[in-house]
């Protein structure tokens, strides 16, 4: 009898210290949540504002609410609105900082506006609202008159009302809509509260922007694809086999804790890409296993980050003519082109027209390497599962019925589209906010635009 009473007293300690443990991890974890809807808020209010603000237009923090911090991931969806924020303006009302307070006792989570050509940074947890030093104090020098929305053409009306009216994904909420033929805008249109000068993020787009800023470096003879990213400590980690090509392809054969495309401690916590992306070890051979994962975009940017001194991606944009696009940072000042650039559907469109003519500029000068076009676009590596392949930082509709082969895109969260169609010199964009669970169909939206454009 003794003996029983024992293990049933054994039992009940075990029992109450798990769920003793449990709960202190759950308290842990709600706390972290917090911390993390703050950091998406604040970055979020900070970045919005002030590049619509510095391309001539304008948001404010309702709209912003209404459509980027609408219908976001769990369990951040359920927090973020009802965090307090502060939007601090300089004396000469340009934004200065947003400040979201999380918890009692710590300091708000602060993005700071630090300038046209690198945006908005976020605060480590914790960090002090003055972390990265002064930031920006002057008017921009972006702002440039714009030319009328294009309506599109009459073969495209039917179309394009099915993109804002839900005809390709039910939920689906489309803010911009742009298809350009042979160089020229045919078609384009925003929804109420969004113009040719509103920005948006970019999300997983740019990846298919850092695999155009390695294209630019390789150009420039100042760096090789097939040569090692840098990965590891040490010569003999094996590691060190890793390309920036394996990259590019999500080939590194690395792991992480979380799905691929979930780098929450470096997009909302305030990490540094350093500290997070690099380091994680390797479960496959490079080149043999797909896994799309934000890191290897990461580490592809950071294996060419010393060029950035002469070369920096601002300066690339403005070559494009990309004038409202910029590539964003963490607070060490690495730049997060796996995801954290805001850019509007012009400078896509843009984007689109440099791989139509295969990285030459109107005035002639390339920019990209001969063929950089196919490089990028050539399913030269492991393969996704699924109706789409993966070239070297776009996708690839080589599998979709009704499409030319040669279609690739850049694509990217809340349904950032940018189709490019090399046989008919077309390139689609499509900017949206769609809300988890709501996917806008690009294969058929794209479909149906080429079949009312065809001659």
């Amino acid at each position: 009898m003794q003996k029983t009473l024992l293990a049933i007293a054994a039992a009940t300690l075990a029992f109450s210290s798990t769920a003793s443990a449990q709960s202190q991890q759950e308290a842990l974890d709600k706390r972290y949540d917090r911390a993390l809807a703050a950091g998406y808020k604040a970055l979020f209010l900070c970045s919005a504002i002030a590049h619509a603000e510095a391309n001539g237009t304008s948001r404010t923090a309702e709209s912003v609410h209404e459509w980027e911090l609408t219908g976001i991931q769990a369990p951040l969806d359920e927090i973020v609105r009802d965090l307090a924020h502060e939007v601090k303006r300089h004396d000469n009302g340009t934004v200065e900082r947003v400040n979201v307070a999380w918890a009692d006792g710590m300091v708000p989570r602060s993005a700071i506006h630090l300038d046209d050509d690198r945006g908005c940074a976020l605060n480590p947890i914790a960090g002090p609202p003055e972390f990265y030093g002064n930031p920006a104090n002057a008017p921009s020098s972006r702002k440039r008159a714009m030319a009328p929305v294009a309506d599109p053409t009459p073969d495209l009306l039917e179309t394009f009302g099915g993109a804002f009216d839900g005809g390709y994904g039910e939920g689906a909420r489309t803010t911009a809509i742009l298809v350009q033929r042979d160089g020229e805008i045919v078609g384009e249109r925003y929804v109420a509260g969004f113009d040719p000068a509103t920005p948006q993020r970019t999300w997983s787009v740019a990846k298919s922007l850092a695999a155009t800023i390695v294209g630019a470096a390789v150009q420039r003879g100042e760096a090789d694809v097939n040569a090692s990213a840098g990965l590891g400590y040490a010569q003999g980690d094996p590691r060190r086999a890793i390309t920036i090509d394996h990259l590019l392809r999500m080939a590194s054969g690395r792991y992480s804790d979380t799905a691929g495309n979930r780098t929450d401690p470096v997009y909302w916590g305030g990490a540094g890409v350093r500290e997070r992306a690099l380091q994680w070890p390797l479960i496959d051979e490079p080149g043999r296993t797909y896994r799309y994962a934000n890191n290897d975009t990461l580490a592809a940017i950071q294996a060419i980050t010393p060029s950035f001194q002469a070369s920096p991606p601002a300066d690339l944009f403005g070559k494009i003519g990309m004038t409202h696009t910029v590539a964003e940072i963490d607070w060490r000042g690495q730049y997060i082109l796996s995801s954290q650039a805001w850019t509007t559907a012009r400078d896509l469109a843009k984007f689109g027209q440099l791989y139509l003519d295969d990285g030459v500029l109107p005035s002639g000068e390339r920019i990209l390497p001969e063929g950089w076009a196919d490089y990028v676009s050539s399913p030269n590596g492991p393969q996704p599962d699924g109706p789409l392949g993966y070239g070297a930082g776009f996708w690839l509709f080589n599998k979709s019925e009704g499409i030319p082969p040669d279609t690739f895109a850049a694509m990217g969260n809340r349904g950032q589209y940018v189709v490019i169609v090399p046989s008919r010199d077309i390139v689609i964009v499509r900017r949206g906010e769609d809300p988890v669970g709501s996917r806008f169909d690009i294969v058929a939206f794209t479909r149906d635009v080429l079949a009312a454009l065809a001659d």
